[in-house]
């Protein structure tokens, strides 16, 4: 039996790329969301938890809709010149990013709340800057919910099916991942690449999870 690896490694890059974004944007959104006065943060917290209740498929749907080349980020993004985003790679890491979102900032958010405003405004006091006060006080103390939020993000986005397959189809090295390759397998009732295919994806997810926990435990300890 021939196991199929495109979908596997195009899978590892698609998560990789959404967890560097999801970092990149997730982080200074969860300091606004932990440290913010504004009242919207109850409305933002909100926006970015739909994805937990959200059906993939209708968040899949409006993501098509607003990528699509009618849509308003679509079309947008064609006038400048650039690429079609919906049933590519770059629609997939968009969808990803949206879809990952919530796993990424609640974990985040959380580690920053846990943090003593008053280490903070010590630091302040002796002359750190924000990112000063950023590196050298707020990712230590946090870095529990780093190493979590970083985990789930890619794990998620690893495990992702209706999303990515209504953004992107399934074309073979662009958007066929591998929950979309274990679907065909099933549909075409090759049931034992569909098994083993699974199994890598049920023993990934379990690992990740362990991982986590043991990290969170260990720096729970420390921390004590």
């Amino acid at each position: 039996m021939v196991i199929e690896w495109q979908p596997v490694l195009l899978t590892l890059r698609l998560a990789g790329v959404s967890t560097l974004v999801l970092l990149v944007l997730g982080t200074p959104l969860a300091l606004w969301i932990a440290f913010g006065s504004s009242r919207l943060r109850v409305v933002v917290e909100a926006v970015v938890a739909l994805p937990l209740v959200l059906p993939p498929t209708v968040l899949g749907f409006y993501l098509l809709v607003l990528l699509g080349p009618r849509g308003a980020i679509g079309e947008a993004w064609e006038s400048l010149g650039g690429d079609r985003l919906v049933f590519s790679f770059t629609g997939l890491v968009l969808g990803s990013v949206v879809y990952s979102l919530p796993f990424v900032v609640q974990p985040l958010a959380n580690a920053f709340r846990t943090i003593d405003r008053r280490v903070l405004e010590a630091a302040a006091t002796l002359g750190a800057r924000r990112w000063d006060r950023f590196a050298t006080v707020i990712v230590p103390l946090s870095r529990s919910g780093l190493i979590t939020a970083a985990t789930l993000g890619f794990a998620h986005t690893v495990g992702e099916f209706g999303v990515v397959l209504m953004l992107g189809g399934s074309i073979p090295g662009r958007t066929k991942v591998l929950s979309i390759a274990i679907y065909e397998r099933v549909e075409a009732l090759d049931y034992a690449q569909a098994h083993w295919l699974s199994a890598g994806m049920l023993a990934f997810s379990f690992s990740v999870l362990l991982a986590v926990y043991l990290t969170t435990r260990r720096f729970d300890v420390v921390g004590a």
